[in-house]
């Protein structure tokens, strides 16, 4: 037997388990989704893929011909146009617009911002926002409006969907474009939304700011005057501030470069105060709820004595509390208590639960109406609130306590309802509560005409924000709304531009329920003092923030590549600016699976995640060196084991432990020398010495119990995982040989060398066609795949790939594989096959198309007795993003490019604007770390391989090789990659736009044998002598190598003819 580690294996995502919570009954999602019986019937909605098919070929589920549209599979390739969204499909837009790791901001459909999860309210996501997706909404006023001036008055328009009738969104990640235009209206106006997003460069790429440019265009035939104005409101302490607590205050400062209004709070001192006896409403340490109404089912006839069914519940006093999750969700009802007089200033209760205001939460009713209202925060971990109820003192009261969900967190937990003279609430100190802080509206590079507002009129910002300007100052529980205006006369067809930023800076960040410490603070923090000084900065560095972000984007989308295609592989490097990913005041990087699910950065979901080290490298080196190998942290220096979550699990996960190898070995890859490797390289052996712990025999196939990302311990021999396994180990020799370690690198190539081997010979299914999982007799019921079509199969082939290892497995039964996964796993409509297996989740509605990640072909579904771990097998009838990309990505590198797209564009229809929010994949979790696989496939349709300290780069295009161009990251700079074939000759150029390129060699795609080929090279346009090719180690390419190391740099391009 192999070692395995001892504890818990703890899933995120089991049922109960606190954090993804219950699955949504099938009924819910199928009220959201597309029909299947339409399809069946023959019925082709709009834009179908397929079809149509008829009933007695989906008897099979999931059909052998995909009978794929001839249009929609030649728009697979096809260069296309920009996707502009209008109407309806503006409504769930929500692209974040801040800097990485400073939050999460949406840009919306019409301009506006929303979610403005900005302040630390640790928001807690599930899957559920597949089914129905988040609309917005907005605890903050801000926003914008033209006035177009007429004599001594004017006409006011809001910049959005209420002020414009077209409105039109393109987005073209990080930047947004946003129309408005109106034929009643003598202007049109475009804002260009982002926050600075410079790869490589995280420092400029992580700013708690986003920057709004709208520019004015005069359409009429005479000249106007209008006036541009934007507002925001001082959200300081907007949640956790009570009156008498403190005052907000706006002041204006205006400087060279910026005017702004700079938001903040004064903490009025405490007051002392003679408390009096509490007086105890309800703990409900009775029988039963006394002289409480009782409505509905979910709170049965007595109080809960403790957690239920596989739920993680704390915080409660006594053994009674109110607890509606009994094992499942559906149950709804209402307990609503005896009246009683309010007595004391606040009533202070303990809640957990959903976070779904007004459906699961406690209300207070006073005369009648409901006059406070909290709801959980999806999480069973209760915490207290307090409601500030002195203005109703003496009068009658009634506590209503709600839950009407049935969906994911659709359960209430109250306890412990107290009257008392002071706030319970937790919050603490005014300083220190997690939404205390500052905030700015700024106008880069402002004149003199040019007017701040410190307040403006209550009401509708609109109405006010050009008239009147009351008091600045207010206290806590008013709302104090800042604004700028910019005035502006135009001559016939002439444009003028105002630049606003909103800035903020709340660096009291906590992860509660995580085991990580409470005091984590915001790293932006530690660069700025205050909001203020965020936007100055801004300011200051505009001219470069806004060209190098603008350059990217322009280099992005410079490419032969689909539109389509480039929209979808980069939109999910967003997640980076949701509030999945933090960086703490210590520069730790640190990522949820999904927003406020499954903690520590979980090697198992992340190793997937190709775009941040392409994109931001020194955040995966900082995950490589302050957490996976660090000890007390991820790293366990006696055995080698790296734990899945870091300090939340520090057993291993054999996926995750193979896939941090492979990712210090691309970290590597990406640096400009060899330092990080050196400083590490101890540590990825002995990391690389506790896999082969499972390899008892070194044949290089795994055994034992084998936990992975799929939430449970799989035994016996598991394909993917000994596919990993061999990946790792491949990439341990060649960091071995880099750091002279022969006698390592040895062993590394022999045992991978038999693995390649053994793992055809034992687990490949020559009848079936892919490879399956031989089972352990000692575990024979325990989950698993066996005689399925797992999706990740051959997944450490493409790992392989993805860092130039070239080939491990044999390559026509990869191909087959791969082939066999589009035969039995890819179906354009899921909804026939969830019909018939109906546990899981929900990431494929009916009518939509997906790569399902187990089926079952050839065999029937293998019986499973497995406790604890047989719920796990609901994965098997999923369709999930980022393993999605994953099987895409490995098909285009293979050469099976239709399929590697069409699996892409099924993802891509699925997050089209007319179904859900296009910027937010949902797995486990809002914006699901997973997800950033999609960068994965641009990298395989580049056929890209990087080598930084070896001076290499390479290219093998899978599109349109004989006119290519598309961009690409290397350690140090950016830039644009072209090739295009002239005869038998091959013209290629490396433009570095940013940065800095140390080159030695590139290695090409000539498509034959390399022979006697003549080079010529060029550096800028002057002439480089002596280049030679040579065959490369993968098959139809070359090498050419220069005679000694040059730099491509800005303005100096590398050109190379092969020929």
């Amino acid at each position: 037997m192999a070692s395995e580690a001892s504890g818990r294996d703890e899933a995120c995502c089991r049922p109960g388990s606190g954090c993804c919570g219950p699955t949504p009954s099938r009924r819910e999602f199928l009220q959201v989704g597309i029909a299947a019986g339409a399809l069946i019937a023959g019925v082709r909605p709009r834009g179908a893929m397929a079809g149509p098919f008829d009933s007695s070929e989906f008897d099979r589920l999931v059909p052998a011909d995909k009978k794929l549209d001839p249009e929609w599979v030649a728009a697979l390739f096809e260069r296309g146009r920009p996707a502009v969204h209008h109407g309806a499909d503006l409504d769930l837009i929500g692209m974040p617009i801040g800097g990485i790791c400073a939050g999460q901001l949406y840009l919306g459909g019409d301009g506006t911002l929303w979610h403005w999860d900005v302040f630390n309210a640790t928001i807690r996501t599930n899957d559920a926002h597949y089914a129905n997706p988040m609309r917005p909404e907005s605890p903050v006023e801000q926003g914008a409006a033209i006035r177009i001036k007429k004599g001594a008055g004017g006409e006011v328009r809001s910049l959005d969907r209420k002020g414009f009738a077209d409105v039109r969104f393109r987005g073209e990640y990080p930047i947004g474009v946003v129309t408005y235009e109106d034929t009643s209206v003598p202007v049109r106006v475009i804002l260009e939304a982002f926050s600075p997003f410079v790869p490589l460069d995280v420092d400029s790429s992580s700013l708690p700011a986003t920057t709004l440019t709208y520019t004015v265009e005069n359409t009429s035939a005479e000249a106007v005057e209008v006036e541009l104005g934007a507002w925001l409101q001082n959200a300081v302490c907007h949640a956790t501030g009570q009156p008498g607590e403190g005052t907000l205050v706006n002041e204006v400062a205006r400087g060279p470069k910026l005017l702004a209004i700079a938001s903040r709070a004064e903490v009025a001192p405490p007051k002392p105060e003679a408390d009096r006896p509490p007086i105890l409403v309800a703990d409900f340490e009775g029988p039963d709820y006394g002289g409480w109404t009782v409505e509905g089912k979910a709170f049965g006839v007595r109080p809960s004595a403790g957690q239920g069914p596989g739920q993680t519940l704390g915080g409660h006093e006594g053994k009674g509390l109110v607890n509606t999750w009994t094992g499942t969700d559906e149950l709804t009802g209402r307990l609503t208590s005896p009246p009683f007089a309010i007595e004391r200033g606040y009533l202070n209760f303990l809640i957990g639960g959903g976070d779904y205001k007004s459906q699961t939460c406690v209300n207070l009713k006073v005369d009648g109406r409901v006059v406070h209202s909290a709801a959980g925060e999806r999480t069973d971990a209760m915490s207290w609130r307090s409601f500030d109820v002195r203005r109703f003192a003496g009068k009658s009261a009634r506590i209503e306590i709600v839950d009407a969900r049935s969906d994911g967190w659709g359960h209430i937990d109250a306890d412990h309802f107290v009257q008392e003279d002071r706030p319970r609430a937790g919050h603490g100190p005014v300083e220190s509560r997690r939404d205390f802080g500052t905030m700015a509206l700024g106008l880069i590079d402002p004149d003199d005409r040019d007017e701040a507002r410190a307040a403006t009129p209550s009401g509708s910002p609109v109405d006010g924000l050009f008239d009147g300007e009351p008091e600045p100052r207010v206290p806590f529980g008013s709302k104090l709304v800042g604004a700028i205006i910019r005035p502006m006369t135009l001559r016939p067809g002439e444009k003028r531009a105002a630049t606003f930023v909103v800035a903020w800076h709340f660096p009291n960040l906590s992860l509660p329920d995580t085991r990580l410490p409470r005091d984590l603070g915001r790293h932006y923090a530690t660069r700025f003092a205050d909001a203020l000084a965020v936007a100055r900065h801004v300011a200051e560095e505009w001219p470069r923030l806004d060209r190098e972000t603008r350059l990217w984007r322009d280099v992005w989308y410079d490419s032969t590549l689909p539109y389509w295609f480039l929209d979808r592989t980069f939109a999910n490097a967003s997640i980076l600016a949701s509030s999945t990913c933090h960086r703490f005041k210590d520069g730790r990087f640190y990522g949820w699976e999904g927003v406020g699910c499954c903690e520590g950065t979980c090697t198992h979901v992340w190793h997937y995640a190709q775009a941040v080290g392409r994109l931001f490298p020194e955040l995966e080196r900082i995950l490589r060196e302050r957490v996976d190998y660090a000890d007390g942290v991820g790293f366990d220096p006696a055995t080698g084991a790296i734990g899945f979550r870091a300090e939340g699990d520090r057993n291993a996960a054999i996926d995750g432990q193979a896939g941090s190898v492979l990712r210090a070995y691309r970290e590597h890859q990406t640096s400009a020398d060899g330092a990080f490797l050196a400083r590490l390289w101890p540590r990825v052996r002995k990391s690389l010495e506790y896999l082969m712990g499972y390899d008892r025999d070194g044949d290089g196939v795994l055994e034992g119990g084998q936990h992975n990302t799929l939430d449970a311990k799989w035994y016996g021999q598991v394909p993917w995982l000994s596919s990993l396994y061999l990946a790792a180990l491949k990439a341990g020799e060649a960091m071995a040989r880099e750091r002279g370690d022969d006698a390592f690198a040895g062993r590394c190539r022999d045992i991978a060398a038999k693995g390649s081997a053994t793992l055809v010979d034992r687990l490949w299914n020559e009848e079936f066609g892919y490879f399956i999982q031989r089972p352990d007799p000692e575990h024979a019921k325990a989950v698993g795949s066996y005689d399925g079509c797992e999706i990740d199969q051959v997944f450490g082939q493409h790992w392989a790939f993805q860092v130039g290892l070239g080939r491990l497995l044999d390559e026509a039964r990869v191909k087959r594989a791969l082939g066999s996964l589009w035969r039995f796993n890819f179906t354009p409509d899921v909804g026939p096959y969830r019909e018939a297996y109906k546990a899981g989740r929900w990431y494929a509605m009916p009518g939509e198309a997906g790569l399902l990640m187990v089926t079952f072909p050839k065999s029937p579904r293998p019986p499973i007795d497995d406790p604890g771990n047989a719920w796990s097998a609901m994965y098997f009838n999923e369709c999930m993003n980022g393993f999605e990309y994953q099987v895409a990505g490995h098909m285009i590198w293979e050469g099976m490019v239709q399929e590697g797209l069409a699996i892409t564009r099924a993802v891509h229809d699925r997050y089209d604007a007319s179904r859900r929010n296009p910027w937010n994949e949902v797995e486990c979790g809002d914006h699901y770390a997973r997800s950033m696989a999609s960068y994965g496939v641009f990298l395989a349709a580049c056929g890209f391989e990087h080598h930084g300290p070896a001076r290499r780069i390479a290219f093998a295009p899978r599109l349109t090789p004989e006119d290519f161009r598309a961009p690409f990251t290397t350690a140090e700079g950016w830039g644009t990659f072209s090739q295009r074939r002239e005869g038998d000759a091959l013209a290629a150029t490396l433009d570095v736009k940013k940065g800095r390129l140390a080159l030695r060699t590139l290695g090409l795609a000539v498509g034959r044998e390399a022979g006697a080929v003549r080079i010529a090279a060029s550096l800028g346009g002057d002439p480089i002598a002596g280049a030679t090719a040579r065959p490369a180690a993968t098959p139809g390419m070359i090498d050419v190598t220069l005679p000694a190391e040059v730099v491509v740099a800005p303005g100096r391009p590398l050109a190379v003819r092969v020929g």
